[in-house]
């Protein structure tokens, strides 16, 4: 596969990953590009931000849609949340 044929392969996969997500997730596109960008360049994502953003949601959206993709999110314990 060519390098044109593998990024016009994974600029598909993404508008097909973004279209199932808008179908649940609304309001949240600049924090599914950031996601999808941290997936395809192999690093790392920390998400934060008050509850009820959909963050888990998308993550699972996102896991279900990838193929051979296991995404293992990790939730924070009270007890590890700094208190001020």
């Amino acid at each position: 596969m060519s390098d044109v044929a593998a990024i016009q392969n994974l600029v598909e996969k993404r508008t097909e990953l973004k279209k199932e997500i808008a179908k649940i997730i609304v309001g949240q596109d600049e924090v599914v590009d950031q996601i999808l960008l941290s997936i395809f360049s192999g690093g790392h994502a920390l998400l934060v931000g008050v509850p009820g953003l959909a963050k888990m949601t998308s993550l699972l959206l996102i896991r279900e849609h990838l193929a051979g993709f296991s995404i293992k999110p990790v939730l924070p314990f009270l007890t590890l949340i700094p208190v001020n």
